[in-house]
């Protein structure tokens, strides 16, 4: 059986387990997260990391905030006085914006840990893919974090920008490929209407999964034989 789920952004490890167990998640299933992992609650998804790193069967697609921890990896340098002041202005803008956008609390639960284990963290997020395309049951899905900014149906995919399926945010007229589904999440459900509270959207080329966890929201998980939805509450 093959799962996916979106943007649990610091959700506790424990409850993401429990969630799994009662999606009958075994070893021979697969899983793929749409990115944002980490940021904005609890230890900012850092243990979360920890435990991603060793399972076989579960894969991370990169999401736009795990971009912005990579693209900040200085501040786990030795820092000096001198080093602080070699800081540039994009640099100090970049971790400035981070911590905007809810990085402050990985990057005190990365401090907290050994200078190996965060080598080891941010080595795995950076080997971590843009999109995956996947066949189940007889249908093709395009797994990626935000969909693709300007899409155009002529372009390959190696000619986007990585940034482009990090920050993309579709609307209801967006269309992508005509024969597979694109499965998308950073956009949170509720910002299309307080109606699709809890509510994965779904048009004709593209479906959100991304329930808002970031914001105290219970994600979703979805198994893609079936189309069956689990949740905890």
């Amino acid at each position: 059986m093959i799962y996916v789920i979106s943007d649990l952004h610091g959700y506790p490890l424990e409850r993401f387990l429990q969630l799994l167990e009662k999606a009958s998640f075994g070893k021979d299933d697969f899983l793929y997260i749409l990115g944002d992992v980490v940021d904005r609650n609890g230890d900012g998804g850092v243990e979360m990391l920890q435990w991603l790193m060793y399972q076989t069967n579960v894969e991370l697609i990169m999401g736009n905030h795990e971009a912005m921890l990579l693209s900040n990896a200085f501040v786990f340098d030795e820092m000096t006085e001198e080093s602080l002041d070699s800081l540039t202005e994009e640099m100090r803008y970049r971790l400035s914006a981070y911590y905007l956008d809810g990085g402050k609390v990985t990057l005190d639960a990365m401090h907290k840990i050994s200078k190996d284990t965060q080598q080891d963290i941010l080595y795995y997020l950076s080997d971590c893919p843009l999109y995956e395309m996947i066949d189940v049951g007889g249908k093709t899905y395009f797994l990626v974090h935000s969909g693709i900014e300007k899409f155009d149906r002529n372009k390959k995919l190696n000619e986007y920008r990585d940034d482009q399926f990090l920050w993309a945010r579709p609307d209801f007229d967006t269309r992508y490929f005509d024969d597979v589904m694109t499965i998308l999440g950073h956009t949170p459900v509720i910002a299309f209407g307080k109606e699709y509270r809890d509510t994965i959207i779904k048009t004709d080329t593209w479906m959100d999964i991304d329930m808002g966890a970031g914001f105290g929201e219970e994600p979703v998980l979805l198994r893609l034989d079936d189309m069956k939805e689990f949740r905890l509450a």
